[in-house]
C-alpha cells in the first residue's frame, strides 16, 4: 500500500473523513465553490488531492473533509469531499502555517515561527485565552498585540458565521462578506431577517438569503419571503439587464416561477411593498422598451429608480424652459445675437479649427439651446467640435466644466481638450454617509457654472443623471456628447438614447468622416458595422485591423495569449500594458475569467519577491493589473476604474493599488471589490481608449453577438484591432441590429413633460 492510501481517513456514518492542511489551491470556481486543493494529511508528508465545494478555505488552514475516495479516469486517486469544515490545526507545523498564512493581521511567517517556538502546541490556546502572554515573544509590543487580539476576535466571529452557514447548507465563503458588512451583529441579522442579505450585501442575492431562511423554517408562502423576492427581481433586472422597471405581468410571472407560489400571493406582496414605499406603480408609457404596450399594463419601479426617472424628465424640462422664464434668462445670452460666420472664420485663422457645416451647427446649437446632444461615430470630429465650443466660452468669459461618467473617460477628455475634466462623482462632490451616498452639489447648492459638457454620455444611467441635473442651475446650458450607437450604460436606463428619442432636445449628428480618419481600417470598419455591413477583413492590406481565423475556443485562447505577449509587441512595438483584451462574455475558454488567468500566468507569473493573496478563485499578486467593480465612495474609486497593485503586506493584510498616481489602500477583506483587468468585458471598456485591443469573436458567444457590442469594442482602439475567431460570428453580430431592449419610460415621460409645458 502506498503512502496516499495510508492517509488518516476513518469511516463515518456518511462516508469517510480526511483531515489535513491546505498547501495550495489549484482551481476554484467562484460561482459554485467547486475547488481542487492539494492537502497534506495529518501525520503524513505526501500531498493528496481533494475536490469538492470549499468556499472560504484558504492556504494554511486545516480542514476536515467528509466524503469518499474515488479514482478519476484522468487525474487518478482523489478525495471527493461532500462537506468541508475548517478546524484548528493540531501539529506544530500546522499551527505555524495557519498563523503565518496571512489570516491573522499582525502575524506573518517570521512572527508565526517565533510564537510557535515559544508556546508550542499550546499556541492557539494562549492566543485564545491568554493573549497578553504574546508580549513574551520577541518583536511583539503593545501596538502589535492590540492588532493581533482584534484580528483574532474578528476571525472568531467569522468562524461562527461560517459554522452557522454550514449548518444551514450555505457555502462558507459568504461568511467573510457577511461579517465585513455587519461586523459582530452578523449572526443576529442572519437569524432575525436573512432576507436583509439580499438587500444589503454586495454579491449576495435572494437565492442565498432564501436558502438560509428556508433552513430556519420560514414558510414557502411567508409574506416577507415573497416581498423580498419581488424587490430582488426588480433590483436584479436593473443590475443585470438595465431595466428601470418591469411590467407588472412579467414581474408576477417571474416571481411565481421563482417561488412556486400562487400569483395572488405575489399581488399581495406588491400591495404591501407599495404601502411601504419600496416600489411605485404607474401605467406603462407607450413606446417604453421600444414596443407598444396595452394601456392596462402597469410598470413596477423600485422607488429610487422611479424618483430618478421622474426627476430627470422634470429637470430637463426645467432647463429647456429656463430661457423663456422671465426670472431665469440664459446664462449664455450673448450667443443669441452673435456673428457666427465671423467667429468661425477667426477661429480657423487663429487656432486652425476648420469646422465643417455639421460641426458649426453643433457649436451654434450647444451655445444657443439650453440642452442639446452632440453624437457621431469615430473620426467625425466630436472632440474638435467640443474644443471649438470651449474656445468660444473662454472668449466670452463664461464659466464651464467638463465631466465624464468614469475616471478614464475624464482623463481622455482632458487630454483631448487640453482643459481640466473630472468624473461626475467628483464634480458633484460626493459625500458618503451612513444612509447612502450624498452629493454636496444639488438643487440647494448648484454648480457655479454657465455650461456643463458631459462626454461619453452613452454611459449615463438614470440614477447618476438625476444627481447631475439636480446640480445644474436654471439658465445654464447642458451638452451631452456621446456615440448613441455604442452599448448602453452599465447601470439602469438608456438615458442618451431616450433623450434623443423624446424628440424635445435638439440633436446634431456628425456623419462626415475626416480624410485623415479614412485611412484607418478601424474607423472605416466601425462605420461599416454601424451601417450593417461586414467589416473589411484583409490582413495583407490593412495596417491596423486584423482577423486571426480560429473556430475552437481553446485554440483561440492560446492565440490571444501569444498575440498579446509576443506577436503584437514584436511587430508593432506595443508593450502588453498598451494592449487590452476585450471579451463579450465572462465564462468559457475565451471568457474574461479564463483569459485573465491565462494572461496573468505569462505577464505576471509567481515569483519569490512577489507576495500574493488568494481570494476565492483569484490570486492577487504584486504587479497585477486590476479594476474596481463597484462604487466605493469612501475610497473615491468607482466601478470601472483601472489600477495596478503596487504594494502587498501579507502580515498587515493590506494591498495598495495605484489608480493613475493615486494610491488607495484595501484590506484583504475588501479585495472582492477588485478583479483582474488583463481581460475585461466590452461593457467595462466603455469610456476608455487603448492603443490596441484584442478580442475573441466566436459563435459560442451567440447570445452576446450584437452590432453595438462589436461596434463599441473596436472603437475602443486608437491604433490597432485584432479579432480572433470566426467570420461567421462577426457576420451574426453585424446582422443583429436589434438594440438590447430596456424597460424605461424616460423618452415618453420627457415628451409628456414638455408637451404639458408647451401644449
Amino acid at each position: 500500500m502506498n503512502k496516499r492510501e495510508q492517509a488518516p481517513v476513518h469511516s463515518a456514518r456518511h462516508g469517510e473523513v480526511l483531515t489535513g492542511v491546505v498547501e495550495r489551491i489549484t482551481y476554484h470556481d467562484e460561482e459554485t465553490g467547486y475547488t481542487v486543493a492539494r492537502v497534506t494529511p495529518e501525520g503524513k508528508d505526501d500531498l493528496v488531492t481533494v475536490v469538492g465545494p470549499m468556499m472560504g478555505v484558504n492556504v494554511g488552514e486545516t480542514i476536515r473533509c467528509h466524503g469518499r475516495w474515488v479514482v478519476h479516469p484522468q487525474y487518478g486517486r482523489q478525495f471527493r469531499a461532500e462537506r468541508v469544515e475548517t478546524v484548528y490545526p493540531a501539529t506544530l507545523a500546522g499551527i505555524e502555517k495557519y498563523l503565518g498564512s496571512g489570516l491573522i493581521k499582525g502575524i506573518g511567517p517570521v512572527m508565526a515561527r517565533r510564537i510557535v517556538q515559544h508556546f508550542g502546541l499550546d499556541t492557539l490556546r494562549v492566543i485564545d485565552e491568554e493573549p497578553d502572554r504574546l508580549l513574551e515573544v520577541l518583536g511583539i509590543g503593545p501596538k502589535r498585540l492590540s492588532l493581533i487580539k482584534a484580528a483574532w476576535e474578528e476571525q472568531r466571529h467569522i468562524k461562527d458565521v461560517m459554522l452557522f452557514l454550514q449548518s444551514h447548507g450555505v457555502s462558507t465563503g459568504l461568511a467573510v462578506k457577511i461579517y465585513k458588512h455587519y461586523g459582530n451583529e452578523a449572526l443576529q441579522v442572519l437569524q432575525s431577517d436573512p432576507y436583509r442579505l439580499a438587500r444589503e450585501v454586495h454579491g449576495i442575492g435572494f437565492i442565498t438569503a432564501d436558502r438560509i431562511a428556508r433552513h430556519l423554517g420560514v414558510p414557502e408562502d411567508a409574506p416577507e419571503r415573497i416581498a423580498a423576492a419581488v424587490a430582488y427581481l426588480l433590483g436584479e433586472e436593473a443590475d443585470q439587464s438595465g431595466h428601470v422597471y418591469l411590467p407588472r405581468s412579467e414581474l408576477i410571472a417571474r416571481a411565481t416561477a421563482l417561488l412556486q407560489v400562487a400569483p395572488e400571493k405575489v399581488e399581495e406582496a406588491i400591495a404591501t411593498l407599495m404601502e411601504q414605499e419600496v416600489i411605485n406603480l404607474e401605467p406603462v408609457r407607450e413606446g417604453a422598451a421600444g414596443q407598444r404596450t396595452v394601456a392596462e399594463e402597469q410598470a413596477v419601479y423600485l422607488t429610487p429608480f422611479y424618483r430618478a426617472e421622474v426627476g430627470v424628465a422634470h429637470r430637463l424640462r426645467r432647463l429647456l424652459a429656463a430661457h423663456q422664464d422671465t426670472l431665469w434668462h440664459s446664462r449664455l445670452y450673448m450667443f443669441q445675437q452673435f456673428d457666427w460666420s465671423a467667429a468661425f472664420a477667426a477661429m480657423a485663422v487663429e487656432s486652425g479649427l476648420n469646422l465643417n457645416a455639421e460641426q458649426q451647427a453643433a457649436v451654434r446649437t450647444a451655445l444657443t439651446s439650453p440642452v442639446s446632444v452632440l453624437t457621431g461615430g469615430p473620426g467625425t470630429g466630436k472632440t474638435t467640435t467640443v474644443r471649438a465650443i470651449i474656445r468660444l466660452l473662454e472668449a466670452a468669459k463664461a464659466r464651464y466644466v467638463l465631466a465624464s461618467p468614469t475616471g478614464r473617460a475624464a482623463k481622455r477628455l482632458s487630454e483631448a481638450t487640453g482643459r481640466p475634466a473630472q468624473t461626475i462623482h467628483r464634480l458633484l462632490e460626493v459625500a458618503p454617509g451612513s444612509d447612502g451616498v450624498r452629493f454636496k452639489r444639488n438643487d440647494e447648492n448648484p454648480l457655479p457654472v454657465d455650461m456643463v459638457i458631459v462626454d461619453e454620455a452613452s454611459m449615463l444611467d438614470v440614477l447618476l443623471t438625476n444627481h447631475l441635473l439636480k446640480a445644474i442651475p436654471p439658465g445654464a446650458h447642458l451638452l451631452f456628447v456621446g456615440d448613441v450607437d455604442q452599448l448602453p450604460s452599465v447601470g439602469a436606463g438608456n438615458v442618451l438614447r431616450d433623450i434623443i428619442h423624446s424628440g424635445v432636445v435638439p440633436v446634431v449628428r456628425l456623419q462626415q468622416i475626416f480624410r485623415q480618419a479614412e485611412d484607418s481600417y478601424i474607423v472605416v470598419n466601425a462605420h461599416r458595422i454601424r451601417q450593417g455591413q461586414m467589416p473589411v477583413l484583409d490582413n495583407r492590406r490593412s495596417r491596423d485591423f486584423f482577423l486571426f481565423k480560429v473556430d475552437d475556443p481553446e485554440v483561440a485562447a492560446n492565440w490571444i495569449v501569444d498575440i498579446v505577449c509576443h506577436r503584437i509587441p514584436r511587430r508593432f512595438g506595443f508593450t502588453p500594458d498598451e494592449i487590452q483584451v476585450l471579451s463579450p462574455m465572462h465564462r468559457g475558454a475565451v471568457g474574461v475569467a479564463h483569459l485573465n488567468q491565462r494572461l496573468q500566468e505569462v505577464l505576471n507569473p509567481p515569483a519569490a519577491d512577489k507576495p500574493e493573496r488568494r481570494v476565492g478563485g483569484r490570486v492577487f499578486r504584486l504587479g497585477d493589473r486590476v479594476m474596481q467593480v463597484r462604487n466605493n465612495y469612501d475610497k473615491d474609486v468607482y466601478n470601472g476604474d483601472w489600477g495596478r497593485i503596487v504594494h502587498m503586506d501579507l502580515e498587515m493584510q493590506s494591498v495598495v493599488v495605484d489608480f493613475d498616481g493615486r494610491h488607495v489602500r484595501y484590506d484583504v477583506l475588501e479585495l472582492d471589490e477588485l478583479t483582474h483587468a488583463y481581460a475585461i468585458s466590452v461593457h467595462k471598456a466603455q469610456g476608455s481608449e487603448y492603443p490596441a485591443i484584442v478580442m475573441p469573436v466566436m459563435t459560442t458567444h451567440y447570445v452576446m453577438l450584437h452590432r453595438n457590442l462589436l461596434y463599441t469594442a473596436i472603437t475602443r482602439a486608437k491604433r490597432l484591432v485584432v479579432l480572433v475567431g470566426e467570420p461567421r460570428a462577426i457576420s451574426i453580430a453585424v446582422r443583429n441590429a436589434k438594440p438590447i431592449a430596456r424597460h424605461s419610460g424616460l423618452a415618453q415621460r420627457l415628451a409628456d413633460e414638455v408637451k404639458a409645458t408647451y401644449p
